[in-house]
């Protein structure tokens, strides 16, 4: 099928208006003719710190986004405003039915809030991560028996979930996005069940600033959790020893580390996997 007739992700292109994008003041990214002529819909489900970061980058790259979160589509009013005319605010149903993508940037301990009926058919970026002290213990998680994408894919059975976005900080997610093939690139690992879902989220990272590293399965994305070599502090550096507040305010004030494909592949390749929910510094809250 010719690529002119295909949307961002893929999908035959529906009827739409084009309109031109507006990106933002992101630092290297800019939006081409083809990306111009092809408006998309990214539902976010979520929009604390890393559902912001990853709205902003959709902005910036053209698409329009639907935020909502759990209280309702006013309390977003601020931030829809700063987001500019290709973003509004729905609740996460309307969200999800909007997304021809959606990301559920939401705590583990809310996942089966999640609409699985308006999310059937849709593939769904998952940024959580399992952290007890929050979430709850959680016996199959704490017995190795599942990762917390596939609890996530249990509940969403009518969805294809792909594990995303989850080991980078949310300042570092926005600060470290660069357009394809700059030499300074960092990619992020995936993990799903499904290749077509795959690769739309490999296809999404690729407009939003980031190469994609294919990790395997669900049952793999334990790879890329606390506690792993490519979780967080590749891209942060050496990490002073702090309180959480007190983590996230220092890593406004750092730009962030380059983390090329090759290096998380190789990060990836030294992973051993240790009990779910030791670490203590969450990458979105």
């Amino acid at each position: 099928m010719s690529t002119q007739n295909t949307d961002l992700f893929g999908r035959p292109r529906r009827p739409h208006a084009v309109r031109r994008a507006t990106p933002g003041s992101l630092p290297g990214i800019h939006t081409n003719e083809r990306k111009e002529a092809m408006p998309q819909t990214l539902g976010l489900i979520g929009s604390g710190m890393i559902g912001s970061s990853v709205a902003r980058l959709a902005v910036a790259a053209g698409l329009e986004v639907v935020l909502s979160n759990s209280r309702s589509p006013e309390t977003l009013a601020d931030l829809v405003a700063d987001l500019g005319e290709r973003a509004r605010a729905a609740t996460p149903e309307e969200a999800a039915r909007a997304g021809d993508l959606v990301v559920a940037a939401i705590p583990l301990k809310a996942y089966e809030h999640l609409p699985a009926e308006a999310l059937a058919g849709k593939t769904v970026l998952d940024t959580a991560n399992y952290y007890p002290e929050r979430d709850g213990h959680l016996a199959e998680l704490d017995a190795g028996e599942l990762t917390s994408s596939a609890l996530l894919q249990r509940h969403l059975a009518a969805s294809q979930v792909v594990k995303a976005f989850n080991n980078i900080t949310p300042h570092q997610l926005f600060s470290l996005a660069r357009p394809t093939g700059a030499p300074d690139r960092s990619a992020l690992p995936i993990a799903g069940d499904d290749p077509e879902a795959k690769a739309e989220a490999t296809r999404l990272l690729d407009v939003l600033g980031y190469d994609a590293v294919d990790i395997g399965t669900l049952a793999a994305s334990w790879r890329s959790e606390p506690n792993t070599p490519v979780y967080v502090h590749p891209y942060l550096g050496e990490t002073p020893a702090m309180s959480i507040e007190a983590f996230f305010r220092w890593t406004l004030q750092t730009p962030g580390i380059a983390v090329p494909a090759a290096q998380v592949g190789k990060l990836i390749e030294t992973t051993a996997r240790r009990p779910a929910g030791e670490a203590r510094i969450p990458n979105d809250d």
